[in-house]
C-alpha cells in the first residue's frame, strides 16, 4: 500500500514484503538498517513464552507444569518432562561439584542466579556451608581480581563520574522501584586486595545476595551500587579489558560533592528507611563517610560496625571456654585500620556498658600495632584521628613478638591484612602467656590470613581458641580434631539489616551493634563448645539472622528509632514471617 505521492511506505506496506529465506518479517525495518540508521529497541511488556524464560525473576525452567506451559505459550520451547525444585537442585548441586576450580563455581552460580533467581537462593539456602565460600570471601576477591574478564551480565548500577549531576536520574534507571537496602563501594580497598576500581562491584552484589539467603531480604529490594572514581591499580589502567574509568582516583572536594549527591539522591528516590551499607572503602574515606552520614542517613559500614559486632560476639562466647568477664582480658590487634578500630571501640563500649566504667579508662586495656609499631603517646602528633584514642603510654616497640610479651594480652587479633605475620615466635609466646590464648586471625581472603587453623592448633600444643576469617578444614592434632571457627560478617549483617527494615528504623545507634553481638553469642550451643566452636554452625543461619533481626529490633523501638507502629507482639515471629523463601510460585 502506498501513499498518495508513492513516496514512502508504511509499517504495513513493509509487512506485506517477503523475507529472506522465509524468516519473520522485519516489521520494524531493523534487519534492513545500516550501521548509521537508528532503529527502536521494541520489546514485550508481558514475560509469557520464549522472553519468560529468560526472566531471572519468573522463570523456573522444568519446574514449569503442565497448565503453565499451556497458560504462558511454553509449549515445545522445554522438553516435555516436569521436574522438582528440589530435583533441579539436586542436579545443580552436582555440576557445581564437577567444577575444580574455586572461580569456575562462583562464575557457575552467577550465571545461574541470572537465569534462575529462586533456585539460587535455594540452592545457596540448602547448601550454605558448602557454597558460602564460593559465592563470597575468599572467592569473591579473586572473581573481583578478574571482573573485567569473566563480566558477563550488568548486576546493579554503575555510577561513575560521568554521571554526576544526574544520579537521581540513573537510580530511576534501574526497573525495582521499592528498594530497601543498597550496598555500595568504591573499590579503593577491596577485601586485603587493594584498589580494584570498578571491579569492585563482585562485593556489592555478593553481600546482597547473602541479604537474601541468610537475611530473608527480598531479592527485588536489594540494590548493588559500585561507584567508580577511578583507580590507582595501575595494571587495571593498562589492561584492555578493564571495565572502569581509566584515570587515577579523583579525590578532595570532587570525590566529596559526587558522593554527597549520590547520598541525597538515594534518600530523594528511595525514602529515609533506606539502608545504605558501605563496603570496602579505604580507611581515609570510610571513618569520615560514617561520621558525616549517620546522622541523616540510615547508614551501616560492614568493615567497622559489622566485623566489630561478630568479632565482639566471638569474644562473649569465647568467654564460656577461657573463663572471667570481658574486662577481666587484655587485648592486642595487628592492624589499626577500619576493622581494627571498629572491634576495639565496640569492646571498649560493651566493657563499659557492663561495668559502669568510662570509656577512656577501659581503653586502657586494649592495644593496637600498625605497620610502625605499638600505637603509644609519643606518636600521638603523627597518627590519624581514627587511631588517636588508642594511644597509651608506652614505651615504643616496633616488633609484634616484643608487644605480645610486653603487654601480655589474654586476646590477640589480626586485622592486618597481611599474611602470615602471626609468626611462630608470636604464637607460642601467646601460649607461655596463657593457658588458653585466644587468637583470632580475620584478615581475608585465606592467603592473608595472618595465621593458619594449623598454625595456630600445633604452636599453643592445641591450647588455642581460634576462628579466622576465612574458612579453614578442620585440624587434627595430638588424636584431637579442632575444628576452627568463622569470624564472618556474614553471622551478622543480614539479620541486622532484617531487623532495622522490619522495624523501620531511621539511624543505626550502637546499642543496636551490640543487640546483634548478644544475639549471636546467645545462639551458640553446649555442642558448639564441645567442639572448640565460638560460633554457631552456619547451617542454622537463617535462624540465627531471624534472632538477630528481633533483637535489633527490639532495641530500635526501645531507643524510640522504629517507625513501624504498632510494634509487633512477637518479634521472633514477625522476623521470620518477613523472611523471604526461594520456593517457586504458581502462575496464573
Amino acid at each position: 500500500m502506498a501513499t498518495s505521492n508513492g513516496s514512502s511506505s508504511t509499517v504495513s506496506d513493509i509487512d506485506d514484503n517477503p523475507t529472506i529465506a522465509g524468516g519473520v518479517r522485519d516489521v520494524y525495518g531493523e534487519d534492513r538498517a545500516t550501521e548509521d540508521q537508528f532503529v527502536t529497541p521494541w520489546s514485550v511488556s508481558v514475560s509469557s513464552g520464549y522472553t519468560l524464560l529468560r526472566d531471572p525473576h519468573f522463570n523456573k525452567g522444568l519446574a514449569f507444569t503442565e497448565t503453565e506451559r499451556d497458560a504462558h505459550y511454553l509449549r515445545g520451547l522445554l522438553p516435555p518432562t516436569v521436574i522438582s525444585q528440589e530435583t533441579q537442585v539436586k542436579k545443580m548441586i552436582q555440576n557445581i561439584r564437577q567444577y575444580q576450580v574455586p572461580l569456575q563455581k562462583y562464575m557457575a552460580m552467577m550465571d545461574l542466579q541470572e537465569r534462575n533467581e529462586r533456585l539460587f537462593y535455594r540452592l545457596l539456602i540448602d547448601h550454605v556451608e558448602e557454597l558460602l565460600p564460593f559465592v563470597y570471601t575468599p572467592t569473591v576477591g579473586e572473581a573481583c581480581q578478574k571482573y573485567g574478564s569473566i563480566f558477563m551480565h550488568p548486576q546493579g548500577l554503575y555510577i561513575s563520574l560521568k554521571e554526576k549531576g544526574r544520579i537521581l536520574q540513573v537510580l530511576r534507571n534501574w526497573p525495582e522501584k521499592n528498594i530497601q537496602v543498597i550496598v555500595v563501594t568504591d573499590g579503593e580497598r577491596i577485601l586485603g586486595l587493594g584498589d580494584l576500581g570498578c571491579q569492585g562491584m563482585g562485593i556489592p552484589v555478593g553481600k546482597l545476595s547473602l541479604y537474601t539467603a541468610l537475611g530473608g531480604v527480598r531479592p527485588s529490594s536489594c540494590l548493588p551500587i559500585t561507584i567508580d572514581v577511578g583507580t590507582n591499580n595501575e595494571k587495571l589502567l593498562n589492561d584492555e579489558l578493564y571495565i572502569g574509568l581509566k584515570h587515577k582516583r579523583v579525590t578532595g572536594k570532587e570525590y566529596a560533592e559526587l558522593i554527597d549527591e549520590f547520598m541525597t539522591a538515594c534518600k530523594q528516590n528511595y525514602g529515609e528507611k533506606l539502608l545504605i551499607q558501605f563496603e570496602d572503602f579505604a580507611n581515609h574515606n570510610a571513618f569520615d563517610l560514617l561520621e558525616k552520614y549517620r546522622t541523616t542517613h540510615l547508614v551501616f559500614n560492614d568493615d567497622i560496625q559489622g566485623t566489630a559486632s561478630v568479632v565482639l560476639a566471638g569474644l562473649v562466647s569465647a568467654l564460656k571456654l577461657v573463663g572471667g568477664s570481658l574486662d577481666e582480658h587484655r587485648f592486642l590487634f595487628l592492624g589499626a585500620g577500619e576493622a581494627g578500630t571498629g572491634i576495639a571501640e565496640l569492646i571498649a563500649l560493651e566493657i563499659s556498658k557492663r561495668t559502669n566504667s568510662q570509656l577512656e579508662e577501659v581503653r586502657k586495656n586494649i592495644w593496637l600495632v600498625d605497620s610502625k609499631g605499638l600505637i603509644v603517646s609519643s606518636r600521638k602528633e603523627s597518627l590519624q584521628h581514627f587511631k588517636k584514642p588508642w594511644a597509651h603510654d608506652h614505651e615504643p616497640v616496633t616488633e609484634l613478638v616484643d608487644a605480645v610479651n610486653q603487654i601480655k594480652p589474654t586476646v590477640l587479633i589480626g586485622t592486618s591484612g597481611q599474611g602470615r605475620t602471626f609468626t611462630q615466635d608470636v604464637i607460642k609466646a601467646m601460649a607461655s602467656i596463657n593457658e588458653k590464648p585466644i587468637i583470632l586471625s580475620l584478615s581475608n581472603p585465606t592467603s592473608q590470613s595472618e595465621c593458619t587453623a594449623e598454625e595456630a592448633y600445633t604452636w599453643t600444643e592445641g591450647r588455642a581458641i581460634f576462628a579466622s576469617g576465612s574458612p579453614f578444614a578442620p585440624v587434627e592434632y595430638d588424636g584431637k580434631v579442632f575444628v576452627p571457627g568463622q569470624s564472618n560478617n556474614a553471622y551478622i549483617f543480614p539479620g541486622f539489616g532484617l531487623g532495622l527494615i522490619m522495624s523501620g528504623t531511621i539511624r543505626v545507634h550502637d546499642d543496636l551493634l551490640l543487640a546483634a553481638s548478644e544475639a549471636l553469642a546467645s545462639q551458640v550451643t553446649q555442642e558448639d563448645y564441645d567442639r572448640g566452636l565460638i560460633y554457631p554452625p552456619f547451617t542454622s543461619i537463617r535462624k540465627i539472622s531471624a534472632h538477630i533481626a528481633a533483637k535489633v529490633a527490639s532495641k530500635a523501638y526501645e531507643l524510640g528509632l522504629a517507625t513501624r507502629l504498632p510494634r509487633p507482639k512477637d518479634l521472633l515471629s514477625f522476623a521470620e514471617s518477613c523472611m523471604y523463601t526461594p520456593t517457586y510460585r504458581s502462575y496464573r
